[in-house]
């Protein structure tokens, strides 16, 4: 069947971080999430899992000279990357470190963020309680996290394409962190500044088989036999001729501590 040949291997990291990031809708929502974050001149920004240094630069520009901005990976791959693309900005330092332990002091930075890391992390509440730790009184935590469970591909084929989501959705460790992270935070002792639901919307097959993986994920979901392969084909081809209408819903949430 086509498209059920392809390699079910995940694809790079930092390739598909980098893809991820210049789709349209990457692009927006990185802009003004990095906006409503408010960070000024002479401030302390640390960006919790800032992989291969995506958002390093704009954070940057944004504290001037004088601020400064921390990025920590638990990933020395993510953070060789980064060291390469901040190689010309003096006020961006990198560390080593865990989100459920971070290298920071009590009340050591002024803003943090973490952008599509919670929804991997073993537990969601301790690492927005470590946050909570290293933010001085009165900073701001932005968070950018997806509802996998919200996942939809549109097909006359309702059934295989409600069997694709749930599939997906059940690979990630904490699909619906997005809808839970004002409750975790408020548990923390956050108070909540904003709220802001984002549809993320592909309307070409292959903006969408590169970011949800259709082709990749619905192999394996044969594999694992939560696809059967008779439906799985057909599937594809109608998505690869088009059109295609598939997204999920994503939010921006800013606390103060």
């Amino acid at each position: 069947m086509v498209g059920l040949t392809a390699a079910t291997a995940a694809p790079d990291q930092i390739a598909y971080m980098d893809a991820a990031a210049s789709t349209a809708v990457g692009m927006d929502y990185k802009q003004r999430f990095v906006a409503s974050l408010d960070a000024g001149p002479g401030q302390t920004v640390l960006d919790v899992g800032c992989g291969p240094g995506t958002d390093l630069a704009r954070l940057a520009d944004a504290v001037g000279g004088e601020g400064s901005v921390i990025g920590v990976d638990r990933e020395p791959r993510m953070l060789e990357e980064a060291r390469r693309r901040m190689a010309d900005r003096p006020n961006v330092e990198l560390l080593l470190g865990d989100l459920l332990d971070l290298p920071i002091p009590d009340d050591g930075v002024d803003r943090a963020r973490t952008d599509r890391v919670l929804q991997h992390v073993a537990d969601p509440a301790r690492a927005v309680e470590e946050v909570r730790r290293v933010l001085r009184p009165g900073g701001l935590f932005g968070m950018a996290e997806p509802d996998w469970d919200t996942l939809a591909v549109a097909d006359q084929d309702l059934d295989t394409s409600r069997r694709f989501a749930r599939f997906v959705a059940g690979r990630v460790r904490n699909p619906t962190i997005g809808r839970e992270l004002v409750r975790l935070c408020v548990r923390a002792g956050f108070r909540i500044r904003s709220v802001e639901p984002v549809a993320v919307l592909f309307r070409d097959f292959a903006t969408a088989n590169e970011i949800l993986g259709l082709r990749r994920n619905s192999a394996r979901a044969v594999q694992a036999g939560a696809m059967s392969e008779s439906d799985a084909g057909p599937w594809l081809q109608r998505l690869e001729r088009g059109p295609v209408v598939a997204g999920f819903m994503f939010y921006l949430i800013i606390a103060e501590s």
